[in-house]
């Protein structure tokens, strides 16, 4: 299950009341939700040259740690901004230096995702390599790898109806290792577009057949999978991926 703890667009967190705390947990439990992802908020930008907008990332990311620890989230994921402001190296740099200081001192079980991007205008994290490069940069456990989309990454060149020939590749970039959570949707536009445009499973430009080679790698790596598609109609794309999960 994908939460946010906080309103994604802006505006104060709600406080996490102990009350509320252990509802939350009571009903996991009684709708038997194993694994609890949170996504961070739209407006996070490390490499953004307003120091507020930057240290109040850092502050977000963290309170959503915290918060995800609090609640016995498995993870929060995140995207990482964009480097129009800084230009890409000084982008990277600040990216790097402000992901560090959100985790520093945190002790909680929650860890970090970065999610990968589909690259529109400056937005870091396109490509697999820069976020590689990113996580090694900060050094920190904290940070377990990253939330693969299937629709960003198909956005920003990753062709999935080659199914094999891009697994290696992601794997030679990132490591298949580092993939702990895949966003399973079909897009809207062509491979390449760098357009963040999520569609329906098997009506957009990724297709079912490719959706079974992604479902099949996922349960041979235990890789939770999640569906980002609209209202009305993600209830039938749920239904599709998991008949589909279910060779069925």
């Amino acid at each position: 299950m994908q939460i946010f703890t906080r309103p994604p667009q802006g505006g104060p967190a709600p406080e996490l009341t102990e009350k509320i705390i252990q509802q939350f947990k009571i009903l996991n439990t009684k709708y038997q939700i194993q694994n609890t992802y949170i996504h961070t908020p739209y407006y996070i930008n490390f490499a953004s040259a307003n120091n507020r907008i930057r240290y109040g990332s850092v502050k977000v990311i963290r309170e959503e740690l915290e918060r995800g620890n609090l609640i016995g989230a498995k993870y929060v994921m995140t995207h990482l901004g964009s480097t129009k402001d800084l230009g890409e190296e000084e982008g990277i740099k600040k990216t790097i230096e402000m992901l560090t200081k959100s985790l520093d001192g945190y002790s909680g079980s929650t860890q970090l995702l970065i999610e990968n991007s589909a690259g529109a205008g400056e937005i870091i994290g396109d490509d697999l390599k820069e976020i590689a490069g990113i996580i090694k940069g900060v050094n920190n456990l904290i940070i377990a790898g990253i939330c693969l989309d299937t629709q960003h990454s198909f956005a920003s060149g990753y062709d999935w109806n080659d199914f094999r020939k891009t697994l290696k590749k992601v794997d030679q970039e990132i490591g298949l290792n580092l993939i702990k959570l895949i966003h399973c949707n079909d897009s809207q536009t062509e491979m390449g577009s760098h357009k963040d445009r999520h569609e329906h499973i098997g009506q957009g430009k990724i297709g079912l057949d490719t959706f079974k080679n992604i479902i099949r790698f996922a349960k041979e790596k235990n890789i939770d999978m999640l569906c980002e598609t609209e209202w009305p109609g993600m209830e039938k794309d749920i239904e599709i991926l998991k008949k589909l999960r279910d060779n069925k």
